[in-house]
C-alpha cells in the first residue's frame, strides 16, 4: 500500500512492563515523526474532519504547520478553540469524530489526528514556549461555573478570553473532574492535567476548591449574595450505578468511580498511601467501557495476579474504544464475553470469595438498535475473586437541580438543556456535559461547555 495510506505508529511501553508501572503508555511522537505523519494530511479545501470536532479545531491549518515544522503555531492555533489540547490528544475518540471523516480513511489510514494534537501541545509546555492569546477588555460580568470537569474548564476559558470574570466551584480538594478522580495516570498523566489547569488560571480563571455547589451555597445563593450574572451547570455524573444483585455489599466490592478515585486522586497505588484500597489478588470488573478497560488495568498495576472482564454482550459491542480494548487484551487481562453477574458470594467473613455468572446470547435489537443479551438457561458457572469492581455507568448527583428553583430536570435526573447551547429552564442558568447528557466523553462535554459559552456571550453583552 502507498505509503499515504499507513500512518506513523506511535511508540509504546512493552506490554509486560507497564501493566505493573502508572507510567503513561504511549511515548508520543518525535519531532521527525510528528512531521512524517503531518505531511499525509492532503490538506482538503472542504476539511469534513473539522466538522467531526466537537470544539472545530482548526484541522488542516494545525497540521500543516508542523508538517513545516512551526510546532509552536500550531499549538496556538489549537489553542484557538480548544482549551485543552494535550488531554484531548489523549483521551478523545478521534477515530470515531474527525479521524472518522478523515478522506484518507477511505482508502487506508486516517491522518493520526489525535496524535498530532497531543504533539504539538506536548512540544509547547515542554519547550517552555506558551504564549497566552490576547483577551477582550473585562466587560464587568461575573460567571459562576460549578465543576471543574472539561466542560466547566472550557467553558472558563472561552469566558475568560472575552472579557468576563470567571470563578469556577469545585467540590473537590483538586481541580479537573473526571480528568483528575477518574482517568488513570497511565492514560493521562495528572501533572498534564495540572498544567493545562494552571493555564487556565493564568488567563484569569479563579478556581475555588471544597466548595459543593447546592450545600455550600445554592445556585440561587450565587446569584442573590454573591450577584453574579449568569451560572453554567458543568458537575458531570458522579453517582455510581451497581446492578442490584445479592452480595453486592460484600466486603472487596467498589463502583469504579471510588475505585479509580482512590488510586487517581487519592493516588493509592504510591507506596504508602493516604488511602487504603483492597488491591485483590484475583480482580473481576463488571462493564464494556472505557471505565472498566481502566479498572481492570489498574487492578493489574496494583499487584493482581489475574484482572478479568466480565461483559454481557460481545467484543464487537463493546462500547469502549478499540485502542482501550487493544491495550488491555495486551497487557493479559482476561476477558469473559457474553456472560453476566447475577451474585456475588461472600466467605463467612463477608468477604467476596466468588462471582456466580451466566452465559448469554445477543437476541433482537434494544430501542438503541443494540442486540439484547439474554440468558441461556442453565449455563451458570463460578469465577474465584476477591475484588469485583462494578463499571457500568454513572447518573447525575441530585444535589443541584434539587436546591435550584425553576430548573427542570429529565425522568433520567439530567438538568434538561438545549444541547445546542447550554440554555436550561431557569434565565441565566446554562448546563452541559454528564450533567445533561449522562456519561460521556471528555471532547462532548467540551463542545457542550464551548455551546453554553457562547450562549452566556449572546445573553449578557
Amino acid at each position: 500500500m502507498n505509503k499515504k495510506f499507513i500512518r506513523i505508529p506511535m511508540q509504546e511501553q512493552d506490554p509486560a512492563a507497564r501493566n505493573r508501572n502508572f507510567t503513561e503508555v504511549p511515548y508520543g511522537y518525535t519531532a521527525d515523526e510528528a512531521k512524517a505523519e503531518a505531511a499525509r494530511c492532503i490538506q482538503c479545501k472542504k476539511p469534513l474532519c473539522v466538522n467531526g470536532c466537537p470544539v472545530n479545531v482548526k484541522i488542516p491549518e494545525f497540521i500543516g504547520l508542523i508538517a513545516s515544522g512551526d510546532f509552536a503555531a500550531a499549538a496556538r492555533k489549537i489553542k484557538e478553540t480548544n482549551a485543552l489540547p494535550a488531554i484531548c490528544g489523549r483521551v478523545c475518540p478521534q477515530e470515531e469524530q474527525c479521524e472518522a471523516l478523515c478522506v484518507l480513511g477511505k482508502k487506508g489510514d486516517a491522518v493520526a489526528i489525535g496524535n498530532l494534537e497531543r504533539f504539538a501541545a506536548d512540544w509547547e509546555r515542554e519547550k517552555g514556549v506558551v504564549e497566552l492569546p490576547d483577551k477582550k477588555a473585562a466587560n464587568g460580568k461575573k460567571i459562576a461555573i460549578a465543576g471543574s470537569g472539561p466542560a466547566g474548564l472550557t467553558c472558563a476559558g472561552e469566558l475568560v478570553k472575552n472579557g468576563f470574570d470567571v470563578t469556577i466551584f469545585e467540590a473537590l480538594h483538586e481541580a479537573g473532574g473526571v480528568l483528575v478522580y477518574g482517568i488513570p495516570e497511565f492514560r493521562l498523566p495528572k501533572q498534564i492535567v495540572k498544567e493545562e489547569i494552571e493555564y487556565l488560571e493564568s488567563l484569569g480563571v479563579k478556581i475555588v476548591k471544597n466548595f459543593v455547589v447546592g450545600k455550600t451555597a445554592t445556585v440561587d445563593d450565587l446569584f442573590n449574595e454573591e450577584k453574579f450574572d449568569a451560572v453554567f451547570i458543568g458537575s458531570g455524573a458522579g453517582l455510581p450505578s451497581f446492578m442490584k444483585i445479592p452480595g453486592e455489599n460484600s466486603i472487596g466490592v467498589y463502583s469504579a468511580n471510588e475505585y479509580l478515585t482512590r488510586s487517581n486522586l487519592m493516588r493509592a497505588f504510591v507506596e504508602n498511601p493516604s488511602t487504603p484500597i483492597m488491591k485483590g489478588k484475583r480482580v473481576v470488573t463488571v462493564g464494556g467501557g472505557n471505565v472498566a478497560m481502566d479498572s481492570a488495568r489498574t487492578a493489574l498495576r496494583l499487584g493482581a495476579e489475574k484482572s478479568m472482564i466480565v461483559y454481557r454482550r460481545g467484543n464487537a459491542e463493546m462500547p469502549a474504544r478499540k485502542a482501550e480494548i487493544h491495550h488491555a487484551q495486551e497487557e493479559d487481562i482476561e476477558f469473559h464475553l457474553l456472560c453476566n453477574p447475577v451474585e456475588i458470594i461472600a466467605d463467612d467473613n463477608g468477604a467476596v470469595s466468588e462471582i456466580k455468572c451466566v452465559r448469554m446470547e445477543l437476541g433482537e435489537p434494544d430501542e438503541r438498535g443494540r442486540r439484547r443479551p439474554v440468558v441461556i438457561e442453565g449455563s451458570e458457572f463460578f469465577i474465584d475473586c476477591d475484588v469485583v469492581i462494578i463499571a457500568i455507568g454513572n447518573s447525575p448527583n441530585p444535589l443541584i437541580s434539587e436546591t435550584t428553583s425553576g430548573l427542570d430536570v429529565s425522568k433520567k435526573g439530567t438538568i434538561a438543556a438545549d444541547e445546542s447551547d447550554g440554555r436550561t429552564s431557569k434565565k441565566f442558568v446554562y448546563a452541559g456535559g454528564d450533567i445533561v447528557t449522562g456519561a460521556a466523553t471528555v471532547i462532548l462535554a467540551m463542545g457542550a461547555g464551548k455551546a453554553a459559552a457562547n450562549s452566556i456571550m449572546q445573553d449578557l453583552v
